[in-house]
């Protein structure tokens, strides 16, 4: 065997195992189908602005372990997470807290907006809501439902809310406070100069092959490591066995516009549906650029997911839940591969659990 490990895709998960595989001695090759290194977290420099390629990516986390191991890769600005919500021309804070029901209904004590809520609540007489567009309005009422959830969370499923079973809903994020921070985690920020620099450090001194897709090359690629670190989806490294998971997919639409400030804010979601993308993205105010004349801007379209196109979420419901654990199963039982990473685990991570889960894996298994 040429190498100890070999990493199949060079995001968060897979460049740290490697990272740290390689610090103990260990050899190891890491390829990615992509032209570049950092999976979903790359940014590209474009017109002096670092552009997050697959969407916002924003670090948040509570866990100091987590907080100091990132830090060793790049310096962090103090952004907080505010999105601005925009339905059709009206603009309201995100999470829903005070500034938003101020806005809403006027109110601004609250135990008014409580009480607001509580009456919308009780208008509405459901007891056992049935889907959910009904589980909705039992937890926020009518106002804040079609306004801030009911359009945005039909682009996002690509079906209407009447139509979703009412368990994707558990809870809404309803906060009686005039804070705008969406993130409640003590550690929050950027790093200064983009993600892409903390995956080119960890990979320093590993070798690396891009524009590799596992699948085309599996055979000679599976007889030249003693063990796979698998970051792909696990239904199709055992060749949809048992069928194919579902996702959601994103279709992205970037421009550079010749304007200095384009709306004021990095991320304003479109909660109507009329509406065909979820949010913009303005690049440039995750890390406070207030020089440069041009900016640039991202549109972020769900989309329906197919095989061949990129699997952003997974569809957890009772169906895939089901069959993944067949092919979890399935892995436990090999001792050739170790699946991690969201497609891995088929689930979705926010970046810092990412960071815990590959932690954990270097420790089971160096």
């Amino acid at each position: 065997m040429e190498y100890d490990y070999l990493i199949v895709g060079s995001g968060l998960f897979g460049s740290i195992f490697a990272h740290e595989a390689n610090k103990k001695g260990k050899k190891c090759l890491v390829i990615d189908k992509r032209l570049h290194i950092a999976g979903n977290i790359y940014t590209e420099n474009i017109e002096g602005i670092n552009v997050h390629k697959y969407g916002a990516h924003i670090f948040h986390t509570s866990n100091k372990e987590v907080w100091d191991y990132i830090n060793r890769f790049a310096e962090f600005n103090c952004y907080t997470n505010s999105p601005v919500a925009r339905y059709k021309d009206e603009l309201y804070n995100m999470p829903f807290n005070m500034n938003t029901f101020n806005k809403l209904w006027g109110v601004v004590t609250p135990k008014e907006a409580m009480a607001k809520i509580e009456e919308e609540k009780k208008e509405a007489g459901i007891t056992e809501p049935k889907n959910l567009e009904e589980q909705a309005i039992s937890l926020v009422g009518k106002t804040i439902y079609e306004k801030l959830v009911k359009g945005y969370t039909e682009k996002q499923w690509g079906q209407r809310a009447t139509e979703l079973p009412s368990f994707i809903i558990k809870r809404l994020p309803v906060r009686f406070i005039y804070d705008n921070n969406y993130f409640n985690d003590i550690y929050q920020g950027i790093p200064i100069g983009g993600y892409t620099q903390i995956i080119e450090k960890m990979l320093e001194g590993i070798e690396v092959k891009l524009n590799c897709d596992f699948f085309e090359h599996r055979e000679e690629l599976e007889n030249i490591a003693e063990k796979i670190i698998f970051t792909g989806p696990i239904d199709q490294y055992y060749n949809y066995k048992y069928g194919e998971l579902e996702y959601r997919s994103l279709k992205f639409e970037t421009e550079i516009l010749n304007e200095q400030n384009y709306q004021g804010n990095a991320v304003v979601n479109y909660t109507e549906y009329e509406v065909p993308y979820t949010r913009i993205i303005e690049h440039k105010h995750f890390e406070f650029d207030t020089t440069s004349h041009k900016t640039v801007i991202t549109k972020e379209y769900p989309d329906k997911w197919d095989l061949g196109k990129e699997p952003y979420y997974s569809i957890n419901n009772d169906r895939n839940n089901s069959l993944y654990e067949k092919y979890a199963k399935l892995a436990k039982n090999d001792n050739k591969v170790i699946f991690g990473g969201r497609l891995g685990q088929y689930k979705y991570f926010d970046m810092d659990k990412v960071i815990l889960e590959a932690l954990k894996c270097v420790k089971e298994n160096l």
